[in-house]
């Protein structure tokens, strides 16, 4: 049996919680969650220790343990991407294949300072928003994709995330600038790929189902509503870039999304005028 370990700000979180359970059904428990470090106790959640009992995981005090221990590591923290670094490093040093949740890092300078660290210690290491494993939308023809209307719930600046990886790996990596469009209760992004090619990104509420309509340059257009289980096939692919060391996720997307969130935050501040990016 394969152990893998936790990094995590708190444990008691949804990801947290989830996870065990998704890799141990998905690997016939051949992959287990094993170690977990908490550098905090979640506030009005199960204490670290109370977490690692439910879960029948060894609590470790410290990170080195859980690297020590761990054949592969997972750093959580999936809404606190700016404690990643921290998190991170001595997993980062490992060599280890090493995953980093969704959002994977606060700013794009701290992004390439993640890679830098994990290419300069040969660790295998990648991030990903689940849903751009949906199979309605890994499955999407993309050639010819002109323009693309993204709907969700959530807040921006945790949220964004699930509908620009998808928009990012159909379009690509070349944003030139983007523009905040929305409100306060509705929050909205438009990015500008060039060469008339467009997204936007729309926060609608809560009830708000994940979904996007697709325009490409022939006219036609496609609905897509992801259906599918997508946490089960990311899940899939965390099992086999663990058991390969082969990263399904390119970094140059990952870098295209944290910089695509990071200055659309800086576009709130400014709505309704472009804001060139890197």
């Amino acid at each position: 049996m394969k152990k893998i370990g936790f990094i995590d700000y708190y444990l008691d979180e949804w990801h947290a919680n989830n996870y065990p359970e998704w890799i141990r059904s998905a690997t016939g428990g051949q992959m287990q969650v094993a170690y977990a470090y908490g550098m905090k106790d979640a506030e009005g959640g199960l204490s670290n220790e109370e977490w690692c009992r439910k879960h029948q995981v060894e609590r470790m005090n410290t990170i080195e343990d859980v690297v020590r221990e761990s054949d592969y590591l997972i750093i959580l923290s999936p809404d606190h991407p700016e404690r990643h670094e921290e998190l991170a490093r001595l997993a980062l040093e490992s060599g280890k294949p090493t995953y980093i949740d969704k959002t994977f890092a606060p700013s794009r300078e701290a992004a390439i300072r993640l890679f830098e660290l994990a290419n300069a210690h040969d660790t295998p290491m990648y991030s990903s928003s689940a849903l751009r494993f949906a199979t309605e939308y890994a499955k999407l023809e993309t050639e010819g994709i002109r323009v693309i209307s993204s709907w969700g719930p959530g807040a921006f600046e945790n949220y964004s995330i699930h509908q620009i990886e998808p928009i990012v790996s159909m379009m690509g990596t070349d944003a030139k600038r983007v523009m905040f469009i929305g409100t306060d209760a509705a929050p909205a992004l438009l990015i500008d790929f060039g060469d008339g090619r467009q997204a936007t990104v729309h926060h609608l509420g809560d009830p708000c189902p994940f979904m996007m309509a697709v325009n490409y340059e022939n006219g036609s257009c496609k609905i897509l509503k992801p259906e599918s289980d997508f946490f089960k096939l990311f899940i899939q692919d965390l099992v086999a870039f663990f058991e390969t060391g082969k990263v399904s996720v390119p970094h140059s997307q990952t870098l295209a999304v944290i910089t695509i969130i990071e200055y659309g935050m800086i576009a709130a501040s400014r709505p309704f005028q472009w804001i060139e990016l890197p």
